[in-house]
């Protein structure tokens, strides 16, 4: 009997040693390149931002701002679970979901009901997301220097500093929209990792099927950014910005991962492959935002509570109503941003918020002035639209996929309000956007100090980037120094106080 020679099986194209190095470079997440001081440098930025965002946290005394809501308001949703009117012993009606009061009122809880109380859950908050956004910064830009910069940026905003030290909202919805953000890349990383142990471990993608492909794996990190989605929608509405380009996100980046791994159809896989896991991130969000109103649902004395027998009933009309002020919303206010050009007014600081005024003497010299102002880190905030340009700009010359995911997030915290000429807006409203304005910044900057792809990288290029970012660095530095007195409702004479208002009246 003879028998027949059979030949053996092709090996897979990625199994050819090249072509797996190639692989292996576009699919091997940053993280796994950084330094093992990454972490100690990310802490000891937060150490120094959380030094400056505690202390003297009850100073200026008193209620500030909008303090006189939100520090009330969080105060009584822990005593009853719901907002109250002291004034005319009845429920209080309230336009924002309650997440953010819950949060301010842990802080009271712990303190007790007194400037340092409501005030420390935004320094903790404003601490930890230092943290949060340098290691992301490194992740992003697999370098602790890039990382070490964005994170001492933030550290240094003067926006970012007083909302760290108030009692309001903006800093809640900021912290989770990053936090999400984080989660996000992480996930990207994870996806990428399982791509590369696929394909390493003999995987074939250009096969068919379930062989095409890793094993199945539930995407946790995924998970958990429409966990954290849901958080920054009970705080404010204006997180539904993001929901759309979390899902964008999530595709284009499974997308790439699959371009990167050899996949045949990447785009058709992984609309296919991904899209029930991201449809399965509406029911979360929209359970961790049913859930920050627990406590109004669980009682019976909040307001709208009752006008319906049916719970959900009432807390659909309480919505609707709320959606109504917020679409009248119309009224002028001394501090308000300027129609619909307001967001490019935020970014050229032309309209600052005062939090708090005395002019009480106090400051050795007969005239005095103590404010606490709103207002980006002049230099910082006057760099954001240049910078932007140049993300633009360096992302579609080297097809950088960092490029594309700054900027429709930072579009997404700002583009919609274009969208309400009418409406009363605040320059707190650009607080989401600011990491990803700062990032824009640091990846402008290690774009100028790093050869486009496929070049030799230029030594000394790198050593004079290195020192120009330095040097921005250091500069925002010095320049948070000066309006610090600003920032902290510090007593100095007045002529000193005037000297910093540099776009004069629109800073009065």
């Amino acid at each position: 009997m003879t028998q027949t020679a059979t030949a053996p099986p092709q090996a897979p194209i990625t199994s050819e040693p090249h072509v797996l190095n190639v692989v292996r470079r576009r699919l091997l997440p940053f993280e796994q390149r950084l330094s093992p001081y990454a972490w100690l440098a990310a802490l000891a930025v937060t150490f120094l931002a959380g030094v400056l965002r505690l202390y003297n946290l009850a100073k200026p005394p008193g209620k500030i701002f909008d303090e006189t809501y939100y520090a009330t308001d969080a105060h009584w949703l822990w005593e009853k679970g719901f907002e109250w009117d002291e004034k005319n012993a009845t429920a209080g009606y309230v336009v924002h979901p309650p997440l953010g009061k819950w949060i301010i009122g842990l802080g009271e809880q712990v303190l007790g009901y007194n400037e340092a109380g409501w005030r420390l859950s935004a320094a903790v908050f404003g601490t930890i997301s230092v943290l949060m956004f340098t290691r992301i910064a490194m992740r992003l830009f697999g370098s602790v220097v890039l990382g070490g910069a964005a994170g001492l940026l933030m550290a240094f905003d003067g926006m970012h500093f007083v909302l760290s030290r108030t009692a309001l909202l903006d800093l809640f919805l900021m912290f989770f929209v990053l936090a999400a953000f984080g989660a996000l890349v992480l996930d990207r990383d994870q996806r990428r990792l399982r791509w590369l142990r696929f394909v390493e471990g003999g995987g074939d993608p250009h096969g068919k099927g379930r062989s095409s492909r890793p094993a199945f794996a539930v995407p946790w990190w995924r998970l958990a950014a429409a966990v954290l989605l849901g958080c920054a929608l009970a705080v404010k509405w204006s997180a539904l910005a993001f929901l759309p380009v979390f899902a964008l996100l999530v595709i284009w980046w499974e997308v790439g991962a699959r371009r990167s791994a050899g996949v045949r159809h990447p785009i058709r896989d992984a609309i296919l492959d991904e899209g029930l896991w991201v449809l399965a991130c509406i029911p979360i969000v929209l359970g961790v935002y049913l859930a920050s109103w627990s406590g109004w649902i669980l009682t019976d004395g909040g307001y709208y509570r009752n006008w319906s027998p049916n719970w959900f009933s009432s807390l659909l009309h309480y919505h609707q109503e709320a959606l109504r002020f917020h679409e009248g919303l119309s009224s002028e206010h001394t501090y308000q941003s300027a129609g619909s050009w307001a967001p490019i007014q935020w970014l050229l600081l032309g309209r600052p918020v005062a939090f708090y005024w005395s002019g009480d003497p106090g400051c050795g010299v007969e005239q005095c002035a103590a404010e606490v102002l709103l207002l980006g880190t002049p230099l910082l905030w006057w760099s954001f639209l240049p910078a932007l340009g140049a993300t633009l700009w360096f992302g579609i010359a080297r097809r950088d996929w960092r490029a594309g995911a700054i900027l429709v997030m930072a579009g997404a915290a700002l583009i919609p309000w274009f969208f309400f000429p009418n409406r009363t807006m605040f320059y707190f409203y650009a607080m989401p956007a600011e990491p990803f304005l700062i990032l824009a910044v640091v990846f402008a900057f290690g774009a100028f100090m790093t050869s486009p792809p496929g070049l030799p990288q230029n030594e000394n290029r790198q050593f004079i980037g290195t020192v120009a970012l330095g040097l921005f660095v250091l500069l925002v530095v010095i320049m948070f120094a000066v309006f610090y007195p600003l920032y902290t409702g510090e007593s100095i004479p007045y002529v000193d106080w005037n000297r910093r208002m540099l776009l004069g009246n629109n800073w009065i």
